[in-house]
């Protein structure tokens, strides 16, 4: 996790920002909770936790920061509500979602299949693509699983 905050640090530090204590405080939540799909006030609730003097508005103006300098992806899954995720170190591109329309739950797709779409888009067309997002809507497996058992009583 050091490593990944230090990381941070210099990506701020090069766009002339600092990694205040509550920047670092909202960082380390996302760090903690990279699996979940956050949204601003998850975050505050959490770093509320962890450095309770910390404001919302501090909480929103970080992570449109974070969000800003590409730290963070900022997401809306058709709820209304913006979500935040990190960036991977590891892939070029982000993961990719399934949102199931009944329950709210977002899987994750953590392979890129779209890099031959994307290397035929820049052979046809002449356009590099920089990034891109795919997310699914329909129903999970969870929600499935549950319309086809039969309901104890």
């Amino acid at each position: 996790m050091e490593a990944r905050i230090e990381k941070i640090k210099q990506q701020l530090q090069s766009k002339g920002y600092k990694l205040t204590p509550q920047r670092e405080a909202t960082v380390r939540v996302l760090l903690e909770n990279e699996e979940d799909h956050l949204s601003a006030e998850d975050v505050f609730m959490l770093v509320k936790d962890k450095a309770p003097e910390i404001g919302l508005a501090t909480v929103y103006r970080t992570l449109e920061l974070l969000s800003e300098l590409h730290v963070v992806e900022k997401m809306n899954f058709g709820d209304g509500v913006a979500r935040y995720d990190l960036r991977s170190d590891s892939t070029h591109h982000h993961h990719h979602h399934l949102i199931c329309v009944q329950c709210g739950a977002v899987d994750e797709i953590m392979e890129d299949w779209l890099t031959p779409l994307e290397e035929r888009l820049e052979q046809e067309f002449n356009f590099k693509v920089l990034d891109h997002r795919l997310d699914f809507q329909g129903i999970c497996h969870r929600c499935k699983d549950k319309a086809q058992s039969p309901e104890t009583e």
